[in-house]
């Protein structure tokens, strides 16, 4: 489960949301811009240019178990994140996304390993199932 107490609202693995539609704004906007969270304090170093190689807008918002739920509630589109991090920063939130029916992969594609010796997770791509193939092209021309 992961909490939002500024919503009032929890987002569950038993009771997963439905998957979300396409972020609200582009949606409104007819646009099929995509909107990536992204980190205020550590983006990664390519992310602005994968942005404009993809055609995508950053949403600078807090801690990654808020971006990968606005993911699920469709505020955005997609998170990626390549600083590294510990798994309990983002297991609980990829859990209630994947039950959600969300893409959730290292940027390389691979499965993200959970309950490891080693706790950190070097990376992460959470997104909308249509977007995954985009966004994973996309990182292998940028994330070197």
């Amino acid at each position: 489960a992961v909490g939002l107490p500024g919503q009032q609202r929890v987002l569950a693995t038993d009771y997963p949301p439905a998957y979300p539609p396409m972020a609200v704004e582009a949606a409104a906007a007819g646009s099929r811009m995509i909107r990536l969270a992204a980190s205020r304090s550590r983006p990664p170093v390519f992310l602005t240019d994968l942005a404009d190689d993809v055609g995508a807008h950053l949403v600078p918002m807090g801690s990654a178990g808020a971006k990968i739920a606005a993911v699920v509630t469709g505020e955005v589109d997609a998170y990626i994140h390549a600083g590294g991090q510990y798994e309990w920063d983002s297991a609980a939130p990829v859990a209630v996304a994947t039950a959600t029916g969300l893409h959730a992969s290292r940027i390389d594609g691979s499965a993200l390993k959970y309950n490891e010796a080693d706790p950190r997770l070097p990376d992460l791509l959470v997104c909308r199932r249509d977007l995954a193939p985009r966004l994973l092209a996309a990182l292998r021309r940028h994330s070197g």
